[in-house]
């Protein structure tokens, strides 16, 4: 038996492929290839944009697959959200689709919109939007090159973002954000209520957790006199406690311990000051709480 998976091309195509191997899968895709090749027998993969995703896991040609939660509502897919994956094209980070305008536009809020020419790629989900505020307004989809259209081809875009760079690069500005989105892994209906196929989208999905926790933490070693034992394990963050070994020498002991990447900068020092030595900080590819 096989788990149909399906996985994104395009912007997500890069880091997706990222998670996957920190969480144990080798994912290979030959150029103009859509069929990618899986270090794993029972897995079988497709690569289609996340934008057609959520429709093909809703009509069973997917088991599973990792698309953007904006597009599920796009296409009011009825699908099986499995888990949340905080993820992006430019990072581990979500997105947000926003209204913007030239900024010299007289548009200042969502009710401006009315009567006004909008151009975005979430056609649907924009109409459904403004609909429940009463709002009438021209929606027309757009190709791609959003951020060029106003004000010429439209009053305002509603458009994806990250960062905002590429709407402030073209003197754009945000006036409200009607959607927040991240990364989301789905699943078909019947194949949820399958029992073989239920267990290998969780043994997937703990991974990918665990690969995407590793993402923010590090691993850190270090040999500590026991007299000062106390001192480091004071400045020591940890998911649970720092585990202690006894050495060879029995004035000493090993300490490790599993922290947030972000905070190693600042401890690391103060671990020295407190009596560590042979501090170590290493990479890690899950964490499995």
């Amino acid at each position: 038996m096989k788990l149909k998976i399906g996985l994104p091309k395009g912007s997500l195509q890069e880091t997706t492929f990222k998670l996957f191997k920190n969480a144990g899968y080798a994912i290979k895709l030959l150029e103009r290839s859509y069929v990618p090749v899986i270090d794993d027998p029972e897995l079988e993969g497709l690569v289609i944009r996340a934008q057609e995703m959520a429709r093909y896991v809703e009509d069973g040609i997917l088991d599973m697959g990792i698309t953007g939660y904006d597009w599920v509502l796009e296409q009011d897919a009825k699908v099986v959200e499995l888990v949340r994956l905080k993820y992006g094209k430019v990072g581990f980070r979500g997105v947000k689709w926003v209204i913007a305008v030239p900024m010299d536009s007289p548009i200042k809020s969502v009710e401006d919109l009315k009567g006004k020419k909008i151009a975005t790629e979430l056609v649907s989900y924009t109409k459904r939007y403004l609909k429940k505020r009463g709002i009438e307004a021209s929606i027309e989809f757009s190709w791609g090159a959003t951020e060029v259209k106003p004000p010429l081809l439209a009053d305002a875009i509603i458009e994806v973002t990250e960062t905002g760079a590429s709407l402030k690069a073209n003197n754009l500005r945000i006036v409200d954000t009607i959607l927040e989105s991240e990364t989301v892994l789905i699943a078909n209906k019947a194949a949820w209520k399958d029992e073989w196929k239920k267990r290998k989208m969780e043994n997937i999905m703990m991974l990918l957790k665990g690969a995407l926790l590793a993402e923010e933490k590090v691993g850190l070693k270090m040999n500590v006199p026991k007299s000062r034992l106390a001192k480091v394990t004071d400045i020591l963050p940890s998911l649970q406690t720092p585990t202690v070994s006894n050495l060879s020498d029995k004035d000493w002991v090993a300490i490790e311990v599993i922290i947030d990447e972000k905070v190693v900068r600042d401890i690391i020092p103060d671990l020295k000051r407190a009596g560590a030595q042979g501090i170590v900080e290493y990479p890690l590819n899950k964490v499995i709480p």
